[in-house]
């Protein structure tokens, strides 16, 4: 096992990562009865309110036949990046692991039947890339108490008055405690991805709510030092946890920094797969950008977000390879 100070010291000369979103909404497309969003991709399930009943159907066929965990390593390293960190599971709930807690999952819930993050571990470990991973540790919109309970503030294409978290399925908040789903799928889930993948260099959480308590928070971070002790821990765990700083999305850094930092940033302008979202920054914007997080001290970590048969878009595709020729 790496140790922490190993990993952090790696983090810090890596300067170059890939992020990967994927998931059920990537079957979507960004597209959900004759509308298209404006909204990121991942968020269509929010988006347009659509019931667990419905949207869970899409299980049934996700079957990502071009899936090669392989040629996404390969890629990766073709831009010159050292790391990769995928959406183990997302804000909707379904997980790309074979997860013994709750069936909502790619092996279990789909005709695909394969461990998506199992092999991408073993792709990481060939080609000598580390393998990171996204875990939403408090927004579930599949479950009745996952988090998400005060509304949202203003965003593009969204009506204000919304919840964050599914208060179409479950309207009353009230009635709602963050710490089951905690005690009973995140948990638990968080033990399965750090104790079945071998080294996995970070955890990625995201969105803390305000019903994730500094408790809920520090078990969180203690119980991923007790499943890997090396394994960095993202700022986004919230109340003030983490190893290192995740900037805000497509974000820039502002300063240079002696500490560890991280910009996410998209290489169109969504993060999960819109198929209309053809605004892709060129291989000397994404130099450009890499330069400039670099030198503030900060890597780049740059999205992805394959389609659903499990394809990294081909324009994607030859923007990274361009980047890592130019470099």
């Amino acid at each position: 096992m790496v140790t922490l100070e190993e990993n952090k010291k790696w983090f810090k000369n890596a300067k170059f990562g890939m992020m990967v979103h994927w998931g059920l909404y990537s079957v979507l497309g960004g597209e959900w009865r004759s509308q298209r969003m404006n909204y990121i991709g991942e968020w269509v399930m929010h988006q347009y309110e659509i019931p667990i009943a419905e949207y869970s159907k899409l299980a049934d066929i996700f079957n990502p036949i071009y899936f090669n965990a392989e040629e996404w390593v390969r890629i990766a390293k073709s831009a010159g990046m050292e790391y990769i960190v995928v959406t183990s599971k997302h804000h909707d709930g379904f997980c790309l692991f074979k997860s013994d807690v709750d069936n909502y999952n790619c092996v279990d819930a789909t005709p695909f039947k394969r461990d998506i993050i199992g092999e991408l571990a073993e792709a990481c470990y060939k080609y000598g890339i580390k393998l990171g991973l996204y875990y939403s540790q408090c927004l579930d919109w599949h479950e009745e108490h996952g988090g998400g309970y005060l509304k949202m503030h203003h965003h593009e294409d969204r009506d204000v008055s919304c919840y964050w978290g599914n208060s179409w399925d479950f309207p009353n908040n009230d009635k709602k405690d963050y710490r089951i789903c905690l005690e009973k799928k995140i948990k638990p889930q968080v033990r399965e991805i750090l104790t079945k993948y071998g080294d996995i260099c970070l955890i990625w959480f995201d969105t803390p709510m305000d019903e994730q308590s500094a408790e809920s928070s520090k078990e969180l971070f203690e119980l991923v030092r007790e499943c890997q002790p090396g394994c960095l821990v993202s700022s986004r765990l919230g109340n003030y946890y983490g190893d290192y700083s995740s900037g805000n999305d497509n974000s820039l850094p502002d300063q240079h920094s002696e500490g560890l930092v991280e910009s996410p940033i998209t290489l169109n302008n969504t993060w999960g797969y819109k198929s209309f979202d053809n605004n892709w920054k060129s291989p000397e914007t994404v130099l450009e950008i890499l330069n400039r997080c670099n030198d503030q001290g900060a890597n780049l970590l740059l999205n992805v977000g394959p389609d659903h048969l499990g394809r990294i878009p081909a324009p994607a595709v030859d923007i990274l390879r361009e980047v890592g020729k130019i470099r």
